[in-house]
């Protein structure tokens, strides 16, 4: 198994991860009830986000925690919604990578998580 190494390997692994995620019991009706995500046309702003955090590419310029600040206006975002959504992120990033950006990458969104969380104030 390879390594992430590129924009299309994030592109192909936010694919991946967001079918799950839009389909799970426990998150999924966040993404597409309440946010009425379009996978399609937020693809590539997740792709650009992930291509910077692990390859320090520049260009993303949105503030992820307010993003987040918005969407837990709608919906509190409780840390039962970052564990399913950290748990269905690394098992996808398991399922197609093993290296040391895949590693990376788990660590990079445990992190983002808890400063979100801490931000929104909903830790238990």
């Amino acid at each position: 198994m390879n390594d992430i190494s590129n924009s299309d390997d994030l592109e192909f692994l936010m694919r991946e991860f967001y079918s799950k995620l839009l389909t799970d019991k426990t998150v999924g009706y966040i993404f597409t009830d309440v946010a009425k995500l379009n996978l399609e046309s937020h693809l590539p702003t997740l792709t650009l986000f992930w291509t910077n955090t692990l390859f320090h590419t520049g260009g993303y310029k949105a503030n992820v925690v307010q993003v987040h600040k918005n969407l837990d206006a709608l919906e509190t975002l409780t840390p039962k919604h970052f564990e399913q959504w950290m748990g269905l992120l690394d098992n996808t990033i398991d399922e197609h990578f093993q290296g040391e950006l895949a590693d990376k990458m788990k660590l990079k969104a445990k992190q983002i998580g808890m400063t979100i969380q801490a931000k929104l104030g909903h830790y238990s």
